[in-house]
């Protein structure tokens, strides 16, 4: 069994560019989701499929188990998916021994940027580079899941009104 042990942030501007190894396209949908587990598709650049059954409560650190699928079966899922199919196109960037993925947003979150690391353990704490804002791990809004299934992109992209708070 794998487990995902990760650490989520905001992206304050656009320094990790210049940094970019590579980069891919993403198409992510959810199939199921329950309290503590979701099952979600992954179409990466048109051209690999992945099948991903995440198991946890924990933001930080949850099990995780992930299969090729063909492309062909990821679409056809994608098709029956639960909620907003996401788009976005994750960068990875190296930075003092860790891999950074920041996704970038496009569709239903345009301009949501989000940077996360891969950590060994959940003590670990790597250095964070200038382009890092504030650490939204634990932060259930900035869950794919939660992103997927409820609409919160006028509060992620533009802010919470201040009527409302």
């Amino acid at each position: 069994m794998a487990k995902e042990i990760e650490r989520k942030f905001l992206v304050r501007n656009d320094g990790w560019r210049i940094e970019a190894a590579s980069s891919s396209q993403f198409l992510q949908a959810y199939i199921a989701s329950g309290d503590d587990r979701s099952i979600r598709v992954r179409i990466i650049d048109g051209t690999k499929a992945r099948l991903t059954v995440k198991i946890g409560r924990e933001m930080l650190s949850r099990d995780e188990f992930e299969y090729d699928i063909p492309v062909s079966d990821a679409n056809e899922l994608a098709d029956l998916s639960i909620g907003i199919v996401l788009e976005k196109v994750r960068h990875r960037v190296e930075h003092k021994g860790y891999i950074w993925e920041i996704d970038v947003y496009s569709g239903t979150y345009e301009g949501l940027i989000v940077a996360e690391v891969e950590i060994e353990d959940e003590k670990a704490r790597p250095e964070l580079p200038a382009w890092i804002g504030r650490e939204i791990t634990g932060d259930r809004r900035y869950s794919n899941l939660v992103m997927a299934t409820e609409d919160l992109s006028r509060e992620l992209i533009h802010g919470v009104p201040a009527a409302a708070r």
